[in-house]
């Protein structure tokens, strides 16, 4: 599996571009991905996007960022070796669209699957196996990603973040939830809770 983050300048594929993205290798976590390409000719950038990831709009239209194409060609190397190339992430559909969409852009013959898992569903069917109540707001889920992050003991994702931190905080919860166990040393200093060891 590749544990996916992306930020862009905004919601909207046709309009905003990725300005940040990062990938864990689930199997082989030491093997990481990051990268800042340059943003497409036209691409907006949206304030409320840039308020959460921190860029500024002058640092999306950096000319010294890579090209996008060059930038995808050496992604698309980092994913060959990995055999289950399935996405997971916490808006796993949001990420797969643009990676795609940079692919498509960069006229490079190659795109993920629709077919994605996402942290949020992952989390909450473990909050329901273990009995643990669903914490829910305006008649819906409120488990957002601070809150998986709390849920399994390690700190908040730091804000502003780039695409590998989301990727980093996402790929040890899933580890944390999945299999009871740490999966990267910086989140080592943290203790796996013990309802997860329980079940391991």
């Amino acid at each position: 599996m590749i544990i996916i983050d992306t930020e862009a300048s905004g919601l909207n594929i046709t309009k905003n571009a990725m300005v940040s993205f990062g990938a864990i290798d689930f199997s082989n976590p030491e093997r990481q991905f990051y990268a800042e390409p340059k943003m497409w000719d036209g691409a907006q950038c949206d304030p409320e996007a840039l308020a959460v990831n921190g860029f500024t709009e002058e640092e999306c239209h950096d000319p010294n960022r890579k090209e996008l194409k060059e930038v995808m060609q050496e992604f698309l190397e980092w994913v060959k070796p990995i055999k289950e190339k399935t996405l997971v992430g916490q808006n796993p559909c949001f990420d797969r669209n643009y990676i795609n969409d940079a692919f498509r852009r960069s006229s490079i013959g190659w795109n993920f699957s629709y077919r994605t898992l996402d942290l949020h569903s992952i989390a909450y069917a473990d909050h329901i196996n273990r009995s643990v109540p669903v914490p829910i707001e305006k008649n819906r889920t409120a488990l957002d990603l601070d809150g998986i992050l709390t849920y399994v003991g390690i700190p908040e994702e730091p804000k502003p973040h780039n695409g590998l931190t989301g990727a980093k905080v996402e790929a040890e919860a899933l580890s944390r939830i999945l299999y009871g166990k740490n999966l990267l040393p910086e989140f080592a200093q943290y203790p796996v809770p013990k309802i997860f060891l329980s079940s391991t």
